[in-house]
């Protein structure tokens, strides 16, 4: 009876008032005008009515600036792969996608396309958008300098960065005195130019540098630690003086500029000596929490944008307000962390290479169009290079460092990237730079920083030496050695759990080393180390719990599959174990999508295909990341299938084919540690056929007889996997049964896939 009121209700709502607002309307077209305005003889609804509206909607600001957004990150992403492949910093190939969306290439080429995407009266928009992005990311960097450490090792590694400052400006001051009277736009003094290509020439890239020396696997060392302290020093200084810089240039002379320069010291000892205070107790009372509430978000999101403003009004640009609101956050590491990962993403991924296109639609390759040019092109390359990479090496090796380490550091210093082209820009939009001596420094930029990578291989290979992060090995060349790699927790303790049962009873003979990569862009130098205990305390745990000594590895990469590869490889490892990614899409028509799409528009997977790697794995359930390193490593590898394992007490292990011999050692190491009972399924008859696979069987019998059993039953009964610990089965043959969809193939227990 309650369903039929509420029906009736229903019906009778919704019934009665479309009646009336139709009889409402109906009444309203008695109020129009009698006069009908002409519509120059299109009719409404019409076609080329809806054609109009369309166009009007693609020319709609709001429309331009999406599609921009749209472009730009699609070519950012593409670019930064590219050169993340060969071994070069993603900030070079987003530098370089906004050259190509600019005026150099796509504005050359595709005009009447770059006037469509690119139209003069909508670069406000992006510039805006842009210069939000950049105030984020120097609210970044702020907070990714650890003050600390110019406390802590202050002595040489303030000589160097100071050095590494007042050489290059020289220099640049110097080169201004022969480039003023041709490159220096009209009406600006000599004072104002030499200043800002000092400055240009002297700046070092603290965030691209610091993910160098992550990535190189250096932090730790002596050498990482005095490059990370230099480059930190290197970026507070320059920062300083850029404002400096930036109130003369603004004020006309030195002297008026002394007003600005007051003011802004004021400024500096209120955000140190107010604000920082305040900051600092409400770290105190919220940084040990998990989550930070909105109202604490906003105290610190109102501070940047004040601290931004504040700079802006008094000269010295919005930018240092950023930096500086970065610098004194709370020291608390999780309380940074919480903000970082709140500001990073939008501003990295979204409005960053925003800044990298603008800066592209500025920089216009065409206007070197002479040898001459090209010649000051490559003379300003040459004192940007004589006097950073040179004057860091030359005062690392007075204060007492050796010439590799010498040299290392210079090369880490010279690497100028992001922080060279916000400096460009400042001084292009103060018009101290003319697009001509704009579009020769941003070349120096990119070469110095694409020469960072090519010139700290140079060194190691001169000085013989290469940089490795593989642990000393006890030396004994018989050991059997094991590196298992993990990325979740649990993962990686099942994986510790597998790799003990193969070598408990032969500790000293063997050795299990634990290896964790984290991607470089989500890691910061400010809690390197509290990052790597954490990842490591579960597994460490368990590994007391099984009275089994490890050895552990932490390293941030930008490419983890290929790290992986390359670390097992290089230790001469026995056998390496890793655990079974698995899609969230899988199974799932949205997953079919994407398994497909992905086959085309990942290049790596377009590479293998035409390579003939693809065809291996295709039908197979392997993810992207798995399949990755299956391709890239050359020692025997296992894949683990987890199901929760706990022990590996009861071994199944099905024999597929002839190739399958192999795995009988892996048998034999389980049931010699581990007591391991065993139950081989002769699938296609090998065992008694194939001798290799026969003599090894009876062996095993013969020696554990109570250890190894052949199932008589050919059809695997959901009750007999339901009491197994693992199954043990090699690459190709888990192919085949993959292939074969067995309807027991969803019951089995965890899985253990091997590949010799």
């Amino acid at each position: 009876m309650k369903n039929y009121k509420n029906a009736l209700f229903y019906f009778g709502v919704t019934g009665g008032f479309t009646a009336l607002m139709y009889w409402i309307i109906k009444q309203g077209k008695h109020l129009e005008s009698v006069k009908k305005t002409a519509i120059s003889g299109i009719e409404k609804g019409s076609w080329s009515d809806f054609i109009v509206s369309m166009q009007h909607n693609f020319q709609d600001p709001l429309a331009i600036l999406l599609a921009q957004i749209i472009t730009i990150i699609f070519v950012a992403r593409f670019f930064g792969w590219i050169f993340k492949k060969i071994g070069q910093p993603t900030v070079i190939g987003e530098i370089i996608a906004g050259i190509v969306l600019g005026p150099s290439l796509l504005g050359m080429y595709f005009p009447e396309f770059s006037a469509i995407l690119f139209p003069v009266e909508s670069l406000g928009n992006l510039k805006f958008l842009s210069q939000i992005g950049l105030i984020l990311f120097m609210f970044v960097i702020g907070m990714e300098l650890d003050l600390k450490v110019l406390k802590n090792k202050a002595n040489e590694a303030v000589v160097i960065s100071h050095a590494s400052i007042v050489i290059p400006f020289t220099l640049g001051i110097g080169l201004a005195y022969f480039v003023y009277n041709k490159f220096a736009p009209e009406g600006v003094n000599f004072l104002a130019f030499s200043l800002f290509m000092g400055i240009a020439m002297s700046i070092t890239a603290f965030p691209v540098l610091a993910r160098i020396v992550q990535e190189r696997g250096i932090h730790k060392t002596k050498l990482g630690a005095i490059v990370i302290t230099c480059a930190a020093a290197d970026d507070i200084t320059a920062w300083c003086l850029l404002a400096v810089v930036i109130a003369i240039v603004k004020a006309g002379t030195f002297v008026s500029s002394l007003y600005i320069i007051g003011l802004a010291l004021v400024y500096v000892l209120a955000m140190l000596f107010i604000v920082k205070p305040f900051l600092k107790r409400i770290g105190d009372l919220y940084g040990s929490k998990d989550a930070i509430v909105k109202p604490v978000v906003a105290i610190f999101f109102l501070t940047l944008i004040l601290s931004s403003y504040a700079t802006e009004v008094i000269g010295i640009h919005a930018l240092f307000g950023a930096f500086m609101t970065g610098a004194i956050m709370p020291d608390a590491a999780k309380f940074r962390t919480i903000f970082i990962e709140k500001v990073e993403d939008v501003s990295l991924i979204l409005l960053l290479p925003l800044f990298f296109v603008f800066t592209g639609l500025k920089t216009e390759i065409g206007l070197i169009n002479d040898p001459y040019l090209w010649k000051v092109t490559g003379f300003i390359i040459l004192v940007a290079v004589v006097g950073k990479f040179l004057g860091s090496a030359l005062a690392a090796k007075f204060v007492g460092q050796n010439w590799q380490d010498s040299l290392t550091i210079g090369a880490l210093m010279n690497t100028r990237g992001l922080m060279e082209l916000i400096v460009l820009n400042i001084g292009l939009e103060l018009k101290v730079l003319t697009p001509e001596v704009f579009t020769m420094m941003v070349i120096m930029a990119l070469v110095t920083t694409f020469m960072t990578g090519p010139a700290l291989d140079l060194i190691n290979y001169i000085f013989k030496n290469k940089t490795t992060i593989i642990p000393e090995i006890i030396a004994n060349p018989n050991k059997f050695r094991i590196l298992i790699s993990f990325g979740n927790n649990e993962k990686g303790k099942s994986l510790l759990r597998l790799a003990n049962s193969l070598v408990k009873k032969q500790k000293e003979t063997s050795s299990i080393t634990a290896l964790h990569l984290s991607l470089s862009d989500e890691m910061h130098p400010f809690n390197m180390d509290d990052k790597e205990k954490s990842s490591f305390v579960p597994i460490v745990e368990e590994s007391e719990n099984l009275n089994q000594e490890i050895t552990t590895i932490f390293k941030a990469t930008n490419d983890i599959e290929t790290e992986i590869a390359e670390i097992a490889n290089q230790g001469d490892y026995d056998l390496l174990l890793v655990g079974l990614g698995k899609s969230i899409f899988e199974g799932t028509i949205l997953g079919k999508v994407i398994g497909f799409t992905t086959r085309i528009i990942n290049p790596d997977r377009l590479i293998d295909k035409f390579t003939g790697k693809e065809g291996l794995f295709e039908n197979s359930p392997f993810d992207e990341r798995t399949r990755q390193i299956i391709s890239k490593t050359k020692m025997p590898l296992g894949i683990l299938i987890d199901k929760e394992l706990q022990g590996v007490n009861q071994i199944f292990f099905p024999v597929f084919n002839a190739e399958d011999a192999f795995l009988i050692d892996y048998i034999q190491k389980l049931i010699f540690n581990n007591d391991s009972k065993v139950m081989v399924l002769d699938v296609n008859n090998h065992v008694n056929t194939n001798f290799v696979i026969k003599s090894a069987i009876e062996s095993l019998e013969k020696k554990y007889p109570k250890n190894i059993a052949l199932m008589q039953e050919r059809i695997v009964k959901k009750e007999f996997l339901s009491n197994q610990d693992l199954m043990i089965i090699s690459l190709e043959s888990w192919k085949t049964l993959v292939d074969s969809r067995s309807i027991w193939l969803s019951r089995v227990p965890s899985v253990l896939i091997l590949k010799p």
